[in-house]
């Protein structure tokens, strides 16, 4: 017999005899057998083995009897391979296989010490696999972090599926909201244990448009203005990020808090957050289809007992105002709208966002300008004052924005810019955003001398340009390019101003929305599209979400714009399915040479467009 630490569970069959010995009429000896069955089999193996036992004949039953030691034995020996038994143990063994060990209270305790062997862990990709599964069936973890309840008004609408359960505000967190935020990764990682996360997302997107110039390689992207499915008939990867974060917690006020964001995208989209001076020679040189722009690095601190709540942010962060956003899922559709895509992006400096009350939230700040390194000729000292009021228990926000006060000169990207934005909540199924703004640059270069390839002088000035002479930053077609060169100023006062509104719809039990977008757009002196127009578009869209985790966008979209300029022949200008700009600078040089053979290849294009487009973002 094996002793109990060898063999936790040790079965001798009841002596009986052979069913040839009773069919026989004859006497047989019997055989007694003691089997050791190993504990790895499972409960309802044990049982059935032991009644297979009490029923074989002899001869059987030494059959098992030789396969059960021979296991027993070789498990053993791979238990002392493995060291779960030390060399003491080990002896002792030896000695009870020659003497039988009577069970005493010494035996029981030596059994009591030994462990079971532990079942084998998931590995790293099984446990991110099953993170997947579980968001998928509705049974997503939760976060593993203590939080504090929530302060102030509860969110105004479900997310999924929208972006997030409260309204826009950039800048800072949402103060008095706890992060309750769990991702896939991290719950492979350490289970959401840690404040510290790591995470992003994939996206890709596709489209099929009614312009056809598209031209990667030469920097044509036709379906501009629209953005982000700029090139047209296209499959792209729009978005690869990743995100390093900690976020400080501003549902408590006892206590400072701190945290960090560090955020890398690569992809097409880098186009529209790139800053001048942070690796932007990939587009304001090279015109890159893809590239990578670390769009925000920053730190937060928490100043739990300025009003209620206090955070100072500082670094690269994205621009205050704006229902839209440039990451991918913080935005209810694929594409932006044209209001959003020729505004502010991104800023680098100090902002400070202070919650007086229930109320109001009052911002301020300062950055070198608009979407600019603090180290470029084009920083120059710029304000941002921001004012939010919410009120019907957070169903409506106010939020009006001066985001860019410093003299408003030529420069790159140098808005002068005026915001106001409604939220509106109808119900828990519907609700409305709408945001319109106005903004102008002083000074700015009339594109006429630039166009007709004049030479660079006072009285003819150009517009920013990189070493190869390719333009950075429109200047503005201040006079109708049909003027004589006698009529044309140096530069002029470029205003436009937007509104767009969104209509949006929650149904199948927050898995799904509507999204309705209807905006008009006035370029008035086309120095931010190339093409001085005014712009309306319109989209219907869906999100349909798998979980928090997956997301389907597929979009309709229609825009026509209107130009009072005329090309040589009598048409009117082109404003989209061109290279950008290179519309007015057919129509100027057909002008000055009195002749329609002076047009650029790229600037004949359509006065409106139709687009299908669709994005899938996976989340990790």
């Amino acid at each position: 017999m094996f002793d109990s630490v060898q063999c936790p569970l040790a079965v001798e069959t009841e002596t009986i005899p052979s069913r040839r010995s009773v069919a026989g009429n004859s006497r047989f000896k019997k055989l007694t057998v003691s089997l050791c069955i190993s504990n790895r089999l499972q409960t309802p193996a044990r049982q059935m083995l032991e009644r297979y036992l009490r029923r074989s004949t002899p001869l059987m039953m030494a059959v098992v009897y030789i396969f059960a030691t021979s296991f027993a034995m070789a498990q053993s020996g791979r238990d002392a391979t493995a060291g779960m038994q030390t060399g003491r143990q080990a002896e002792m063994q030896r000695a009870s296989k020659s003497v039988p060990m009577k069970k005493t209270e010494t035996n029981e305790k030596v059994e009591a010490k030994v462990a079971i062997p532990k079942a084998p862990q998931p590995d790293f990709f099984h446990r991110w696999g099953r993170a997947y599964l579980a968001d998928w069936s509705g049974n997503a973890p939760g976060t593993a972090v203590p939080q504090q309840p929530r302060r102030g008004t509860p969110g105004p609408i479900a997310s999924p599926p929208f972006p997030a359960s409260d309204w826009p505000i950039g800048g800072t967190v949402v103060i008095g909201a706890p992060d309750t935020q769990t991702y896939p990764l991290m719950q492979a990682i350490n289970g959401n244990k840690d404040v510290n996360k790591i995470y992003g997302w994939l996206e890709v997107g596709a489209n099929g448009s009614t312009n056809n110039k598209t031209n990667a390689a030469k920097g044509i992207a036709a379906n501009a203005p629209a953005a982000y499915d700029v090139y047209s008939n296209t499959v792209q990867l729009d978005q690869f990020a990743l995100y390093f974060e900690r976020q400080e917690d501003t549902a408590q006020n006892d206590r400072y808090d701190w945290g960090y964001r560090v955020t890398g995208l690569y992809g097409v989209d880098y186009r529209f957050t790139t800053s001048h001076g942070i690796l932007s020679q990939q587009l304001l040189v090279k015109n890159a289809q893809y590239g990578f722009d670390p769009v925000m690095f920053y730190l937060d601190f928490y100043l739990p007992h300025v009003g209620e709540g206090t955070v100072v942010r500082v670094g690269r962060y994205i621009s205050l105002p704006d229902i839209e956003a440039q990451l991918a899922p913080n935005n209810y559709t694929y594409s932006h709208s044209i209001l959003y895509t020729y505004d502010c992006y991104t800023q680098v400096g100090v902002n400070v966002t202070t919650k007086i009350h229930g109320h109001w939230t009052v911002q301020g700040g300062i950055s070198p300008g608009c979407d600019t390194a603090p180290w470029t000729t084009d920083a120059k000292v710029t304000g941002n004052a921001c004012v939010v009021y919410t009120w019907h228990n957070g169903g409506d926000a106010l939020n009006t924005c001066d985001n860019t006060i410093n003299d408003g000169k030529y420069a790159y990207n140098n808005l002068t810019a005026f915001y106001e934005t409604w939220y509106h909540r109808f119900n828990a199924k519907w609700h409305t955003d709408t945001e319109a703004w106005y903004q102008y640059m002083r000074d700015v270069p009339n594109m006429y001398w630039y166009n007709g390839g004049f030479a660079r002088t006072a009285a003819h000035p150009w517009p920013e340009t990189n070493g190869a002479g390719g333009n950075l930053n429109f200047g503005a077609v201040c006079e109708d390019p049909r003027l004589s060169a006698a009529q044309q100023s140096s530069q002029c006062f470029a205003p436009e101003w937007a509104i767009v509104n969104y209509v949006e719809h929650n149904f199948l039990h927050n898995t799904a929305s509507l999204n309705i977008r209807n905006e008009y757009v006035d370029d008035i002196k086309g120095q931010r599209t190339g093409t001085p127009a005014a712009y309306e578009e319109h989209m219907v869209g869906f999100d349909f979400w798998a979980g928090s985790t997956v997301t389907f966008r597929p979009e309709i979209s229609y825009i026509k714009c209107y130009s009072s300029y005329k090309t040589l022949d009598g048409r009117a200008v082109s404003c989209t399915d061109i290279s950008a700009g290179s519309s007015v600078a057919s129509d100027t040089q057909e002008w000055i040479a009195g002749m329609p053979g002076a047009t650029l290849p790229s600037g004949r294009g359509k006065q409106s467009s139709l687009t299908v487009a669709a994005d899938l973002i996976w989340h990790f």
